[in-house]
């Protein structure tokens, strides 16, 4: 039997502006779990990696990475 609380968890999700990315690179170094890359001149994230650490957001030399809850 499932019991609802009524409360609603946010889902997290990992957002990188492809208009302002620019293939820096800088973010990539410092994910723990290796969930970001590079293809190309664009970092791209793999959600399933990503605990949401925020530790790559402050690197971003134009604000290109943001987490948004839904």
């Amino acid at each position: 039997m499932t019991v609802s609380t009524g409360i609603h968890m946010p889902q997290l999700h990992f957002i990188v502006d492809e208009d302002l990315c620019y293939g820096c690179g800088a973010c990539i170094s410092l994910c723990p779990t290796n969930a970001l890359s590079m293809e190309g001149l664009l970092a791209l994230v793999q959600q399933s990696q990503c605990t949401y650490c925020e530790y790559c957001i402050p690197s971003c030399p134009v604000d290109a990475l943001l987490i948004e809850s839904r």
